[in-house]
């Protein structure tokens, strides 16, 4: 059972763009760091973007600039800000959120597709 939950994606035009949600309410340990990953078929899972606990923002090249990771920790929530999105940003989007003890929790993710 997934123990986060993602929402906010869809189709949208190349050039747009869309902002993703992460609920991590049903976590119970404390998080360490959040992060979003990307999955193409066929293709290696890809880091999007990671926020460490009181730390700093890591992107991967291909986003760097055009997208944000943020979280609410008030309200259980993980954002993706997603601007002049490409084609090739489409992709299955999960959620994580790393334990202590170095474990991942993961959504079921959100389809994001760019296409005009």
């Amino acid at each position: 059972q997934a123990q986060l939950a993602e929402s906010g994606g869809g189709l949208v035009q190349p050039g747009g763009s869309l902002r993703l949600s992460c609920d991590t309410s049903r976590i119970t340990f404390t998080i360490t760091a959040v992060a979003w990953h990307r999955i193409v078929a066929g293709r290696e899972r890809e880091l999007v973007a990671r926020l460490p606990t009181g730390g700093s923002a890591d992107y991967a090249d291909s986003v760097k600039g055009r997208f944000t990771i943020s979280r609410d920790a008030g309200k259980n929530l993980v954002f993706l800000e997603m601007n002049s999105l490409k084609p090739e940003d489409t992709a299955f989007y999960c959620g994580a959120a790393r334990s202590p003890w170095g474990f991942d929790s993961w959504g079921q993710g959100t389809r994001v597709t760019v296409s005009s």
